[in-house]
């Protein structure tokens, strides 16, 4: 009997990690992947313990990471990680070594479940945060925007920061920079200012919007700040945003992982590291409770997915509410920018350690469906 058949809906972070492992494990996955190729959006992210423990069981991989680790951390205050698209290649072509088979351009817009199988209807054509076909499993849903807009980009090492791989943190009025290095001659920053609705693209601006920044106010910032936006590259301007906590992560034979379940702001810098613990708990318990690979049947993936939800959800929405609240408290304006600064630097670490040790899809709204579809046994659906 041939082995089941998996969809995979993303071809960010985490669906080709999660195929990995399904292809290991015996199972066939394909991915589908809404997008011509690998996305040029986004600039970078942090790679924490705990993610990189779950990296580490496929073989090789951890070695072969663009990055660098980090020797400091850096705190700053005045009043007035591992680039993605790198990552997201390595990932990609890993999960090719691996005979995975990831099909572009296929956005995955309808779904239909009989007993033993799922048919899945595909489309060309994206959309955004906004218009989410985690729709289609769980109804109308409104993105909760945070009040945060996030400007970013990679520049040089300006050279207060040369000779030093330091995860910075500069806290100024109205606003606050993260910056780190992702290679040896290049930091990737980001901004977070309250500010007017964005929406949530990771698109970088044009030529015009970005000059615009690199001759705005944050190029006059101090402690080296202002001249990583002065040389930005591939700036870009996005809001951030929550969504409702869902009440279930599955449906039928169709279960949702990393940010499609579980979206948060980045304050934590825990979103990639919290899906690969998903993928890393999601294959546990397929072990535990499938222990043959051509045995899918909808009885058996029940166990595994409510045994998965109990034990991620409570925890990841704690982690999201955390990352929240840790973005208004740096986001601080006037003399608190200096008031709060102290235990900003004493708690912002412990914090992050304590939500990192308590916890250890997208899909889009359809345009012109294609004429036929593919029939799977799981579909799993992560972003």
């Amino acid at each position: 009997m041939a082995n089941a058949k998996v969809i995979i809906v993303g071809a960010g972070i985490a669906g080709p990690v999660l195929a990995i492992f399904l292809k290991t494990r015996g199972y066939d996955p394909v991915i589908y992947e809404r997008l011509p190729g690998p996305a040029e959006s986004g600039h970078a992210f942090t790679l924490q313990p705990n993610g990189i423990r779950v990296l580490s069981l496929i073989p090789e991989l951890v070695e072969q990471i663009p990055g660098y680790p980090l020797e400091r951390l850096i705190h700053c205050s005045c009043l007035d990680g591992v680039e993605n698209i790198l990552f997201q290649q390595l990932l990609i072509d890993t999960a090719k070594k691996h005979d995975v088979e990831i099909k572009w351009n296929h956005q995955a817009i309808e779904f239909k479940q009989s007993e033993d199988a799922v048919e899945v209807t595909f489309a060309n054509g994206c959309d955004g945060l906004h218009s989410n076909t985690r729709i289609a499993l769980f109804g109308q849903e409104k993105a909760d925007f945070t009040g945060m807009v996030r400007v970013g980009g990679v520049s040089p090492t300006p050279p207060v920061l040369q000779k030093r791989l330091a995860l910075v943190n500069n806290y100024g009025d109205g606003r606050h920079m993260i910056a780190y290095p992702v290679a040896e001659d290049k930091y990737s920053w980001a901004i977070t200012t309250r500010g007017a609705e964005a929406k949530e693209d990771w698109k970088t601006q044009n030529v015009e919007q970005q000059n615009e920044i690199r001759n705005g106010p944050f190029s006059a910032w101090g402690f080296g700040a202002g001249d990583l936006v002065k040389t930005g590259q591939k700036i870009v301007k996005y809001g951030l945003y929550d969504r409702p906590e869902l009440e279930s992560w599955f449906k039928g034979r169709i279960v949702l992982l990393g940010d499609a379940a579980h979206p948060s702001s980045p304050h934590l810098g825990q979103g990639a590291n919290q899906a690969f613990e998903d993928i890393y708990h999601f294959m546990r318990l397929l072990r535990k409770h499938i222990p043959s690979t051509n045995q899918l049947s909808t009885e058996l993936l029940l166990r595994v997915f409510t045994d998965y939800q109990d034990l991620r959800l409570l925890r990841t929405s704690e982690l999201v509410r955390g990352a929240r609240q840790q973005g208004e408290t740096r986001v601080v304006e006037g003399v608190d920018a200096f008031r709060d600064l102290v235990s900003l630097k004493l708690d912002c670490q412990v914090q992050n350690n304590q939500y990192r040790n308590k916890h250890q899809s997208k899909l889009v709204v359809p345009i012109e469906p294609t004429s036929g579809y593919k029939e799977y046994q799981l579909v799993v659906l992560h972003q």
